[in-house]
């Protein structure tokens, strides 16, 4: 194991968490590392690896190929619809120095969901690869108002040609770099604007959090269309450290990469937890250099369990695309492991728990209440979206749509959704609260809460259940699970219907996507066990 967290020094000390970011740009921050730690290395994929001068020169190199040949002005949109390749971070860094706005475009849609996100975009051109061009290039010749777009195929993409010096391109804090689109659990994405301020900001806070400095190795696994590698390629810059980038998420193998790159850093969220510490125990376990786990989401129960059996500490992070980080669990409060806190505010950022009915009046310590934030970073608004950005972000505070609750020690915790809840009767039931319970089972790999219509409560609560190998799959299996699940939950709360499943869809950020459940469950209805129970 490398020295605990703390232990050395970190590039930005947790005290200076609220300053602004010394390199206010990722354009300035890769300027910055390829002069003072060029030969330093900066990304490393399963192929090989590459400095920070390496991408440096390239990405300017990329960038006046944008400019020269793609026609590219600043403002312009560049959509990168690539797989976990060195050419993602080279085209969104190029794109930045052209000062276009680049689009992430997730590498799993088809053409309805393409042909949204270029539209909705503006998109001039599209970055991919041999792969995916005959997707776009479809798309493009069946929608005549796309016929404009351009593609860019990155095994040929003709920029050895041009200069390694940057363009002259004014790129401030306040310069848009993403439309990010949401990775609608919900319903349909929408484009988050993020700045330049905003990632820097973004990298900046989490490096002050974790307490890194440039002697750790960070490692990715989640696809680069998502937050994730982004933030991290930010992290990446404002320590000067490098970053390992896997082609995709594997919960038998994600540890063992972690060891074999010797990264001292991860980061995880959704279901990521409790695929990893359901994977058989390994002798190697505590043998590797991890120092640090960032989380969302950390299983209340598993707490323990994590941070014993990797010998690194786990925190808490609390935020959304809309707002990078709200709230942090600092590594040397241990009395944050179990709690279920999601942390204290970042302090660059105000907070307070408000009616969720909307008055904007503060709930009593104790009582639910949505989320609202404000500081920095935070997006400018949604794409194209004027009445769904005035309605989440109002005078100054976006609205997270989460329900929390103030807990004595000044913790904040999470219930649930407050689009995520099943009004039965008279109880308002939160589907996390109730997939929390089921998860605890050791036979239950994960869970998933949906209301279903109920002639005489108006709701009634389903629970998909994706159970463990060998594990029965019928009657008893399911009113066994209930009623271990019943022994933490309020009667009214606990699911009357269960259906099980071999395993869930996902979003890209390992979130269930419900409304793709749904879809499913009634495209290929399986079997609902109904464990009736008398009405209350």
């Amino acid at each position: 194991m490398t020295a605990s967290v703390g232990a050395r020094r970190p590039v930005v000390p947790t005290a200076r968490m609220g300053d602004e970011p010394s390199t206010p740009t990722l354009t300035a921050l890769l300027a910055r590392r390829a002069q003072d730690a060029g030969d330093r290395e900066f990304l490393r994929f399963p192929e090989r690896s590459w400095t920070f001068a390496d991408i440096d020169a390239w990405t300017s190199r990329l960038a006046h190929r944008l400019i020269g040949t793609d026609g590219v002005r600043p403002g312009d949109r560049v959509a990168i619809m690539l797989p976990n390749v060195v050419h993602w971070p080279v085209a969104w860094m190029a794109a930045l120095k052209a000062g276009a706005v680049a689009v992430p475009v997730n590498c799993s849609y088809r053409r309805g969901d393409l042909a949204f996100v270029l539209r909705d975009s503006g998109a001039r051109l599209v970055v991919t690869d041999g792969e995916r061009a005959a997707l776009v290039a479809e798309v493009l010749a069946a929608e005549p108002d796309l016929g404009d777009v351009r593609i860019l195929d990155v095994a040929d993409d003709g920029s050895e040609a041009f200069p390694t010096s940057a363009p002259e391109v004014a790129v401030e804090p306040a310069t848009l770099a993403n439309l990010q689109y949401t990775s609608g659990t919900t319903g349909f994405p929408k484009a988050c604007m993020l700045t330049h301020g905003y990632w820097a900001r973004l990298g900046w806070v989490c490096a002050a959090a974790a307490a890194l400095d440039g002697q750790d190795v960070l490692l990715t696994a989640q696809p680069y269309s998502y937050m994730d590698p982004q933030w991290n390629t930010a992290l990446a810059l404002t320590l000067g450290a490098p970053l390992v980038v896997l082609p995709r998420f594997s919960a038998s193998t994600f540890m063992a990469d972690v060891r074999r790159h010797r990264a001292s850093f991860v980061y995880v969220l959704g279901s990521m937890p409790t695929l990893l510490v359901k994977q058989p125990p390994h002798a190697d376990d505590r043998a590797g250099d991890l120092r640090a786990v960032l989380c969302s989401g950390i299983p209340v129960a598993l707490h323990q369990d994590l941070e014993e059996r990797w010998g690194a500490p786990w925190r808490e992070i609390y935020g959304m695309t809309e707002s990078g980080v709200d709230l942090f669990s600092p590594f040397g409060d241990r009395t944050a492991v179990g709690s279920g806190s999601l942390g204290i505010p970042v302090p660059s950022k105000q907070v307070r728990i408000v009616d969720p009915a909307g008055s904007g009046a503060a709930v009593p310590e104790g009582v639910a209440g949505e989320l609202v934030v404000s500081g920095a970073p935070l997006m400018c608004g949604y794409w194209n979206r004027p009445d769904a950005t005035a309605a989440t972000l109002r005078d100054g505070w976006l609205h997270t749509g989460d329900l929390v609750v103030r807990r004595p020690d000044g913790g904040i915790q999470l219930v649930g959704r407050i689009k995520d809840m099943v009004r039965r009767g008279g109880e308002n039931v939160a589907c996390a609260e109730v997939e929390a319970a089921l998860e605890r089972d050791d036979r239950v790999v994960g869970a998933a809460v949906v209301a279903v219509p109920d002639d005489i409560l108006g709701e009634e609560v389903k629970a998909f259940v994706q159970l463990a190998q060998g594990v029965p799959a019928d009657r008893a299996t399911a009113q066994d699970v209930l009623e271990r699940a019943g022994a933490q939950l309020a009667r009214f709360k606990v699911p009357r219907y269960v259906e099980f499943v071999a395993d869930f869809p996902r979003t890209p950020s390992e979130r269930v996507s419900k409304p793709a459940l749904r879809a499913r469950a009634e495209a290929d209805p399986g079997t609902t066990h109904d464990i009736a129970r008398p009405r209350s």
